[in-house]
């Protein structure tokens, strides 16, 4: 038992603080789903899941400064911080922690998968998401299984090894997780931070990610298009198995964007005459995977949309500021509300001058100053990682927290939880910034007001996951103290139950610095370029800075084609080009064709104009984030149009042509070298070598030295039987 020093001071305003802070705690949560998520739009069973998956977490840290106040309460009545009685803390942790459990391991993992389902009943949706979750759990089932037999074999009663077993299985498998994510994200922030400070460079960067996002958002497109042709075709047929479904399909054709009058645009624009990809016979499971697809094409369109949007903005102001330098005055425009501004960007009471000063010389210096606090508390925590098994008194981070060192238990008070929650929030932090780093399966991604139903469980069950080992992992900092927590008592004893578990507890986090390492020297970007794997992973040395892989010609051609697709798409050259594509298509579509036997119109070649011919039909300039205010204009945003015609060619033209215009010092070197060669002209001394050697009759030389014909090739067929020179041999 826990033993907790009597004291004559009322817990009363603890309760009424820590209530307080977990109402906090609450409207940040909802802020940060408000952020993500339609609150208005969105059903009940993501809301509340994902709040609590949210909210529960968060709560732990403010759980763990109390418990360690409260497990060793300063002598001192003023020095005392926030603490509760043991059994409040009992009952907190044991809620937090079983809630967490079932929410990272049984209702998320269901529900992610309920609402990624494309049936149409909720009893399909569940029956579907079960199946889609049966080998998951059954590698659950089996860990656990393997875990229990070896706790029940050191521990020899039956009564704890069922729970130990589960509760140090999960902790296990989150640690390792926790070691990874934290173990990148405490180099990656503060790099950023520091490599942000340079606006020069980061504008550099950011032009170098745009050719990477805008080939995405239109592959997006592109796929978006595909599916929306297989509806098409598919709301053409009449009678035969789809007369069964016709509801289902109805309410496909309303999802998608091609009106009733163009079907055919989508066969169009692609320009492929190949058979229709629907098959005979249209069964629920077809129609189920279709719609799964539609959804998730749709989400990955405005991902990327929105994703091309931001990059669009911050290319605007980090050029508005680069350009500020001469006229002292900085002003961004006036955004709309639309363009996804923040608050403070759209109500700010600076001036273009004092926006100037704070932007150009006082925001690079606090990303410097605070990359550099971050960047020292990341060595305190991988020192402290390292030493906390073999040499514990040698951690940074317990000297830092546990003030009161003058008997041998070793106290906290207020001022040491303030900072173990920093200590707590920045890895945290550190953790869950390498998680939206992460390029996982099905394109999962956070977008503003518009995250995918199945996305923000993934994300939400992830948060829960690393919440608990996280925890436990930063008091295991604060030596022989945390044993006398509630926590350690609830869930330590049944880590350290066997000698595996102990050394596993201890040891293992010594291996975060394996992705230290690796993303401190880009050991991804290598491993990728000499295996050529094709992977995405986490990799902020990238050379296009986007961590896709992919290579766009030389690093200097990839921010070059960057730099030219921004001014296009700010200059509506871009946003011209793709409305005068998707007004021809149109009119093509909407033509009297001639349809085959099949039903479905063959497939005419489409001319794409030039640049120069857009803005000919008088399409305006664009705003940045907007849609062209000319009606053959379309921006990105606009929902209604797409690039409807393939742009790697564009892409690759735009690369011939910066190469063409600026080589770099070897390609230029060797033109010049090779020009060089080709133009020499063989001196009159290396011409003359041998015209003072007279050669011998019989080899065809002449007595004046003069060289005829046959002087210059000796005339060796005659030995042959030959004519003279002539070139014939005579058998």
């Amino acid at each position: 038992m826990i033993e907790i020093a009597a004291s004559s001071q009322s817990p009363v305003p603890s309760v009424i603080f820590a209530l307080v802070s977990l109402s906090a705690i609450s409207v940040v949560v909802l802020l940060i789903l408000r952020y993500y998520l339609p609150l208005r739009t969105t059903p009940a069973y993501l809301l509340v899941p994902v709040f609590f998956a949210l909210w529960l977490p968060a709560s732990m840290v403010l759980l763990v400064p109390i418990d360690l106040a409260s497990s060793a309460l300063a002598d001192d009545v003023d020095a005392r911080g926030i603490w509760l009685q043991p059994g409040a803390l009992r009952v907190s942790w044991r809620v937090t922690y079983w809630l967490t459990f079932a929410l990272t391991w049984f209702i998320l993992p269901i529900l992610a998968e309920y609402s990624d389902s494309g049936y149409r009943e909720p009893q399909a949706k569940l029956l579907d998401s079960l199946r889609a979750n049966a080998q998951y759990y059954a590698i659950v089932f089996g860990s656990g299984a393997l875990g229990f037999i070896y706790v029940l074999i050191s521990y020899g009663h039956f009564s704890s090894s069922l729970k130990s077993t589960v509760m140090a299985l999960a902790y296990c498998w989150g640690l390792v997780l926790v070691i990874y994510l934290m173990g990148h994200g405490l180099v990656a922030i503060p790099r950023r931070l520091l490599r942000n400070a340079n606006v020069s460079d980061r504008l550099r960067r950011i032009q170098s990610r745009a050719p990477a996002v805008y080939e995405k958002m239109n592959d997006a497109e592109m796929d978006l298009e595909d599916l929306e042709l297989q509806v098409a075709e598919l709301s053409r047929r009449k009678g035969g198995s789809v007369s069964l479904f016709q509801d289902w399909v109805e309410e496909l054709v309303d999802m998608t964007n091609l009106p009733e009058s163009q079907p055919g645009r989508a066969s169009v624009v692609r320009g492929s005459g190949n058979q229709s990809p629907l098959p005979n016979v249209i069964t629920e499971k077809y129609l189920a995977d279709l719609t799964r697809r539609l959804i998730r094409a749709k989400h990955a369109r405005s991902r990327y949309i929105s994703e091309w949007n931001r990059l669009l903005q911050d290319a605007v102001e980090t050029q508005a500021i680069l350009d500020s330098a001469a006229s002292k005055r900085l002003d961004f425009g006036k955004s709309s509300p639309q363009s996804g501004s923040r608050f403070w960007d759209r109500h700010t009471p600076l001036t273009p001058y004092t926006r100037f000063l704070l932007h150009y010389h006082l925001v690079p210096y606090i990303q410097v100053a605070t990359g550099i606090v971050l960047f020292l508390a990341s060595a305190c925590i991988i020192w402290s990682e390292l030493v906390k098994g073999l040499l514990p008194q040698l951690s940074v981070i317990r000297y830092s927290v546990v003030h009161h060192q003058q008997t041998d238990k070793g106290q906290v008070g207020l001022a040491g939880q303030v900072i173990a929650a920093l200590w707590m929030v920045y890895m945290c932090a550190a953790a869950l910034t390498s998680i939206t780093e992460v390029k996982v399966w099905r394109g999962r991604a956070l977008v503003r007001r518009n995250t995918a139903h199945e996305s923000a469980f993934w994300y939400a069950s992830q948060v829960a996951r690393l919440s608990v080992p996280l925890t436990y992992n930063f008091m295991t900092f604060l030596g022989a103290i945390y044993k006398r927590t509630v926590f350690y008592d609830f869930l330590g004893q049944l880590i350290d139950l066997t000698p595996l578990g102990e050394w596993f507890d201890a040891l293992f986090p010594a291996f975060i610095l394996l992705p230290v390492c690796a993303t401190l020297f880009g050991l991804y970007g290598r491993v990728r370029r000499v295996f050529g794997f094709g992977v995405d992973v986490l990799d902020d040395d990238d050379e296009n800075g986007d961590g896709s892989g992919r290579s766009y010609g030389t690093a200097s051609g990839a921010w070059r084609e960057g730099r030219d697709l921004i001014e296009r798409e700010l200059n509506g050259t871009s946003a011209a080009i793709r409305g005068r594509r998707a007004d021809v298509a149109s009119r093509i579509a909407s033509s009297s064709s001639p349809v085959d036997g099949s039903g479905r119109r063959g497939a005419p070649v489409l001319t794409i104009p030039g640049s120069s011919g857009a803005r000919r039909d008088g399409a305006g300039p664009t705003t940045p984030f907007g849609t062209s205010p000319t009606p053959g204009g379309g921006g990105p945003v606009a929902p209604g149009r797409k690039p409807l015609a393939n742009t790697s060619a564009r892409r690759a033209a735009i690369v011939l042509d910066s190469e063409e215009d600026e080589e770099n010092f070897l390609e230029a070197w060797g033109h010049r070298f090779k020009n060089t060669v080709e133009t020499f002209d063989t001196p009159k001394w290396m011409r003359d070598i041998g015209q003072g050697i007279k050669k011998p009759k019989w080899m065809g030389g002449s007595d004046s030295g003069q060289e005829g014909s046959r002087g210059s090739n000796p005339d060796v067929g005659r030995w042959f039987g030959g004519d003279g020179g002539q070139g014939r041999i005579r058998l």
